[in-house]
């Protein structure tokens, strides 16, 4: 426990991502939106070469590209029973006295080497409470192919899908693009297999964007999704909890672009959000149940964002994916809902923390000897 009754929390940002700058925003935010009676916060900035930042002003460091500005480089003590930040100095890569003792981390992180089970099972290791999904789950929900299996395994409702490998198409590229022509229509979607934000994402409808699409995606991941369009309406549902998650009211997407990318997300300012998404109360109630259920698919905990796509005419629900570390500024779709829920946003963060916390104690109750 920190200073008085305090609990000390690490806010971890950034990282070795395409989706590192989508992280700065949600931390700004939340590092903004924390209770400073309950929490001694410790920002924890990650370099886009994945060195660690702790003290000073980490947040401002990787936003302006001063590294390491004011802070100091940090690494994790891999020592469950006083876990914590030791401070390092790294012109003579000797440990400084200093040490940061931890409560718990919020790993603000999005994408590869953060939101997919990486840092993860290093906070594991190192014997830290943290929030939002485990090693398996944030690995299983950031490969989209390994995501989509496991909804077929549980029978969601989803748009067909065909993956390959970079090797693959280095080998095969014409009968990778023939076989894709013949499996799916044009339009189709084609992305990294992981990552999020929409980043490496294409729309494709010709055989020409297809082999561009590919090469765009194979810039960020060594893995690639193809996925049928489906036409129908953007919807999204906030999910939190543990062993009994609770579905938010849903949400609409509006986008500005002939998608929802990148730059609607976070550079276009035109994209509409609907809170609470205009539904039937029979729609709404089956869209609430797929979230949790496609939640427990991938067996995620602490939050997750459901994305899907509702087509009116046939009356059916389609999962899209699950994001388990989703945008999280004050603005961003999943502390909306909840807000919309009656829960807001400087509650959810507390929520979320207790949810970590109660995970944790529950794990360190478990043998890790054998004893005969």
């Amino acid at each position: 426990m920190g200073e008085g009754n305090k609990l000390t929390i690490a806010v971890l940002f950034g990282g070795r991502s395409g989706e590192h700058d989508v992280s700065l925003q949600s931390a700004a935010s939340v590092i903004e939106a924390m209770d400073k009676e309950k929490y001694n916060i410790v920002p924890v900035g990650i370099t886009e070469e994945g060195l660690w930042l702790a003290g000073g002003d980490p947040l401002q460091a990787l936003l302006q590209k001063d590294i390491p500005g004011t802070s100091t480089y940090v690494t994790l003590a891999t020592k469950p029973y006083a876990p914590g930040l030791v401070l390092l100095d790294m012109g003579s890569a000797s440990v400084a006295e200093s040490f940061i003792p931890l409560d718990a981390v919020f790993p603000v992180l999005h994408g590869t080497n953060g939101e997919d089970g990486t840092v993860q099972g290093l906070l594991e290791l190192a014997g830290l409470p943290y929030v939002g999904a485990g090693v398996l789950s944030s690995a299983t929900a950031m490969d989209k192919a390994v995501m989509k299996i496991l909804f077929r395994y549980n029978n969601l409702p989803q748009g067909d899908f065909f993956y390959f490998s970079a090797a693959r198409w280095e080998a095969e590229e014409e009968e990778l693009l023939a076989l894709i022509e013949k499996r799916f229509d044009y339009p189709c979607f084609i992305k990294p297999a992981n990552l999020g934000s929409s980043v490496g994402v294409s729309k494709v409808s010709s055989r020409e964007m297809l082999r561009r699409g590919v090469q765009e995606a194979l810039r960020y991941d060594l893995k690639v999704i193809v996925e049928e369009f489906i036409p129908g309406r953007e919807l999204e549902c906030s999910v939190l909890g543990d062993d009994n998650p609770l579905a938010s009211v849903p949400g609409e997407v509006i986008p500005c672009n002939d998608f929802y990318d990148y730059r609607a997300k976070y550079l276009d300012q035109r994209s509409r959000l609907l809170i609470p998404a205009p539904l039937e109360p029979e729609r709404e109630k089956e869209l609430k149940k797929l979230a949790v259920q496609a939640f427990e698919a991938v067996e995620c905990s602490g939050l997750g964002r459901v994305d899907f796509f509702y087509c009116e005419e046939e009356q059916r629900i389609y999962i899209n994916e699950i994001n388990t570390m989703p945008g999280f500024t004050s603005i961003s779709m999943y502390p909306k809902l909840w807000e919309a829920s009656g829960l807001p946003y400087t509650e959810l963060i507390d929520k979320l923390i207790e949810i970590a916390l109660r995970r944790h104690a529950r794990q360190t109750r478990l043998e890790t000897k054998f004893r005969a």
